[in-house]
């Protein structure tokens, strides 16, 4: 009697202790519908992106700015230009509108993103660490340049924590998936 009651104790936190370990690995959450949303969307500057802006017949002021942690350019003549969330075309006419403020008459203000920010790929790959955006990149392609899956890493899908209007989320995702700059990428460790 006493045997059987122990027995069935031990049954119960087995079962308690398996349905907590399963329940772990299916914590997850899939990607939200704004992670494929942000990637057909214009691309919006973030600290770290390096811009080449150029003003027409305006050589001074033509150059090679970085968005700066703060999220801001400064630029010749009207300091400080908030480029944080900003879209390219956004960017230029907050450049120009200032420069009309008793500057230039009617300056014509291009910009082309010279260099992205980076994005992160973490967990079970070869190379762990920030690496150069590409448009177009894949997760895939981003753990390729990583050094590709350790033998213990999950190659069916992985996580990107990514920032969508001011927000960071994470989510679970194809290796398939197209990443923005900026992304992290975590390759989780598979269990079998």
């Amino acid at each position: 009697m006493w045997f059987a009651r122990k027995r069935s104790a031990l049954s119960l936190v087995a079962a308690a202790c398996l349905s907590a370990a399963l329940a772990g690995c299916t914590s997850y959450s899939p990607a939200p519908k704004a992670f494929a949303q942000a990637t057909i969307q214009p691309y919006r500057l973030d600290s770290g992106d390096r811009l080449r802006v150029a003003v027409f017949e305006q050589p001074s002021l033509s150059n090679t700015y970085t968005v700066d942690q703060a999220g801001y350019i400064s630029f010749p003549l009207i300091g400080q230009v908030p480029a944080r969330g900003q879209t390219l075309a956004g960017l230029e006419g907050a450049i120009a509108t200032k420069l009309k403020q008793g500057y230039l008459r009617n300056p014509d203000v291009t910009i082309e993103v010279d260099r992205y920010r980076p994005v992160f790929v973490m967990g079970e790959v070869g190379r762990p660490g920030q690496y150069s955006y590409v448009p177009g990149m894949t997760a895939q392609n981003a753990i390729a340049i990583a050094g590709g899956f350790t033998p213990r890493g999950n190659q069916r899908d992985i996580d990107i924590t990514r920032k969508i209007n001011g927000d960071v989320l994470t989510g679970r995702t194809s290796i398939s998936s197209p990443i923005l700059a900026g992304d992290t990428i975590y390759v989780r460790e598979r269990l079998f």
